[in-house]
């Protein structure tokens, strides 16, 4: 049963055309050059858990020349795909909303379940520090609705929007890096990383213009590149990308 506050949100903001909007569209830049890091070569199965409108699962598709098989809805702690049957999971949503520990890890074993061994996980999670320096980017801190609101996410990564601000985002979960790696481990994976997605060039002011010019565009992408793994930076980005893999042999929790 999906929270009814989320999905009034998620009504209210469409998240088909979000990516194609000011800082999503750096979001979307990197997502899809870790997509293309990290996904096995054609062919070969790969699952979009949450994938919404498709936007990553469709352009995957398109640009490797994998059909796409199908479409369903689903819970991602419960999947319908068989046990071993996926080289690639993508996870690009569904941590954002599960605000409990618990159903995380069960969302984490069900991509680790039909992964088959040696088959890689991309979880996306939001930074602990998202509400914060979107606050400061955008000037919001003055605000002691939105304030109270980063004070939480900072306090225990539950966030909660009182307000009827569909910018002040919806009903969630803030990872902290080394938070997100240790679900995974502990979901039975082995973390091979956490990549922060877009770096700090997320903040600007001016960020939809310098997507829309080539140069300026490059700069921020290799920024983002530059400092995806630097453990003091990583929570600067707005997301997190971690990166985790079925054991081959044995090393995995029934």
């Amino acid at each position: 049963m999906i929270d009814p506050v989320i999905l009034d949100y998620y009504d209210r903001t469409p998240e088909e055309t979000r990516l194609g909007e000011g800082a999503f569209r750096l979001e979307e830049a990197r997502t899809r050059e870790l997509i293309r890091r990290f996904a096995p070569r054609p062919p070969g199965v790969v699952l979009d858990v949450g994938g919404a409108a498709g936007p990553y699962a469709l352009w995957l598709a398109d640009s490797a020349a994998r059909p796409l098989a199908s479409c369903e809805a689903g819970d991602a702690r419960a999947l319908a795909a068989p046990d071993r049957t996926a080289d690639l999971v993508l996870l690009l949503g569904p941590l954002y909303h599960l605000t409990e520990a618990h159903h995380r890890k069960q969302a984490l074993r069900e991509a680790a379940r039909v992964l088959r061994p040696g088959g890689c996980l991309l979880a996306a999670g939001i930074s602990r520090w998202a509400s914060a320096l979107d606050g400061l980017a955008r000037d919001l801190l003055g605000d002691p609705a939105f304030l109270a609101i980063v004070q939480r996410d900072l306090q225990d990564g539950q966030h909660r929007n009182p307000t009827d601000r569909p910018d002040y985002f919806t009903t969630a979960y803030f990872h902290r890096p080394d938070e997100l790696a240790e679900e995974m481990r502990s979901a039975g994976l082995m973390a091979e990383g956490v990549y922060g997605i877009e770096g700090p060039g997320w903040m600007l002011q001016d960020i939809g213009a310098r997507m829309g010019d080539p140069e300026r565009r490059e700069a921020l992408l290799r920024v983002a590149r530059m400092l995806e793994s630097e453990p003091s930076v990583i929570g600067s980005s707005a997301h997190l990308l971690a990166v985790g893999r079925r054991p081959r042999e044995g090393g995995f929790p029934t």
